[in-house]
């Protein structure tokens, strides 16, 4: 009896392999952008804070241009790696075709690099790179529309609010040209404000309370699902309100926008039993990440209590680094840890190596804040915002390394995609 051998799969091009799936490419381009714009960071700081070189010479102040990186041009290509991969799943839709994934990879990507080189030589280049960089969100944001259209699952309620905070990051992209362009430095608050509040935390908030409790009830024993609607009606509520509140330069009221998110994301860790995540490193890296919410809004809360008691402003940016390295980016590395592991072929299993770089990050958001709050702003001479950089690269790049190949190489199980 003769035994028929398995066909052999074709070999795959390089870029067949690497355009087989959204995450692929976009968390790739992620990871670069977590690392490359933090490097320039680095250096601008070090210039600041030491004697080794004079700080960078870029044509709109260093600060301005890092906070639109770091809220637009960093986490978008994590967040529509992720949205095209789960939103046919959520909604038992039609998957993202390969044309459009590809095309808004490659225009956000493009646009992206034109505006960092632009920084440096030509102000013409930097705004025709934030142009290119929004062709390439609102392609995205049409192909995971088409899916949200077309799809037949009755409930939407979390990919509306998803859609609604994509655009909302896209008009915040389009203000910070408008900006550029005007010099009109209203457009330029607004932008950075609603980076975060309108684009940034809505979607963070919203994919960790649709998955968090639906993977803990996979680890933990005797799991409630725990995900009442109100909580993101609190949440929008929260952040159209602080935008507000900022925008209007009233801090010291910010405490009525603040408080009832901090109360929602606090009562959230308790509900999905954060203590008890620890049963699985993967599992407790969303829980970790998800407690800084509650810790930034807390934080956000005493300083604007404070304020409106004292008039005096004694956090500083403590609390928006709780937020964006505590809570953005550490559930973003989270979410994106898990499915690369999940969709490279690979086992569900955070290693030593991933939870000790997740540690890391945590530990760079420790450092940040204590830069802000600390009596102790320095150690053996360097700043605790110069440490915080250091400490971001060594673990973001570490995070590439180890991840990056599965972005690059064909699936450990053999399967597609």
């Amino acid at each position: 009896m003769q035994i028929q051998e398995k066909p052999k799969p074709l070999k795959q091009t390089f870029w067949e392999t690497f355009t087989a799936a959204p995450h692929r490419m976009m968390f790739f381009a992620g990871a670069i952008q977590l690392l490359l714009p933090i490097l320039f960071w680095s250096v601008e700081l070090l210039g600041r804070y030491t004697s080794l070189w004079t700080p960078l010479d870029t044509l709109i102040p260093t600060t301005w241009a890092h906070g639109f990186i770091m809220l637009y041009g960093v986490f978008i290509f994590f967040i529509f790696g992720f949205l095209m991969t789960v939103y046919p799943r959520w909604m038992n839709g039609a998957l993202v075709p390969k044309d459009s994934y590809v095309s808004t990879f490659v225009w956000l990507s493009l646009g992206m690099m034109l505006f960092q080189i632009g920084l440096f030589f030509s102000l013409t280049l930097a705004i025709a790179g934030i142009a290119i960089f929004m062709l390439g969100w609102a392609l995205g944001q049409i192909a995971l529309f088409k899916v949200y259209k077309t799809a037949p699952a009755q409930n939407k309620n979390y990919e509306t609010v998803l859609n609604f905070a994509l655009a909302g990051g896209w008009i915040g992209s389009g203000s910070f040209l408008l900006w550029l362009m005007t010099d009109d430095w209203s457009y330029q608050i607004f932008s950075l404000q609603a980076g975060l509040w309108i684009f940034l935390l809505p979607i963070l908030f919203t994919v960790g309370h649709r998955m968090i409790p639906f993977f803990s009830s996979s680890i933990i024993s005797n799991y409630a699902i725990y995900q009442p609607m109100w909580t993101i009606q609190v949440m929008l509520f929260s952040c159209i309100a602080h935008l507000m509140l900022d925008i209007l330069q009233l801090p010291q009221w910010l405490f009525i926008a603040d408080i009832p998110l901090a109360v929602a994301a606090i009562t959230h860790s308790i509900k999905w039993q954060f203590r008890n995540s620890f049963a699985d490193r993967l599992l407790a890296v969303l829980h970790m990440a998800f407690l800084w919410l509650g810790i930034g809004m807390t934080l956000f809360s005493i300083q604007s209590l404070y304020l409106l008691i004292s008039g005096e402003l004694i956090l500083a940016k403590a609390p928006l680094h709780a937020i964006t390295i505590g809570f953005v980016t550490s559930l973003l590395i989270a979410m994106a840890s898990r499915v690369s592991l999940g969709h490279s072929g690979r086992m569900l299993i955070l290693d030593q190596i991933a939870w000790s770089l997740f540690l890391g990050i945590q530990l760079t958001a420790v450092f940040r804040i204590i830069a802000d709050v600390g009596t102790l702003n320095s150690v053996f001479g360097l700043s605790f915002n110069v440490i915080a950089s250091l400490t971001w690269i060594l673990c973001i790049g570490t995070w590439l390394i180890r991840f990056a190949p599965f972005y690059l190489t064909t699936r450990a199980d053999g399967r597609p995609g």
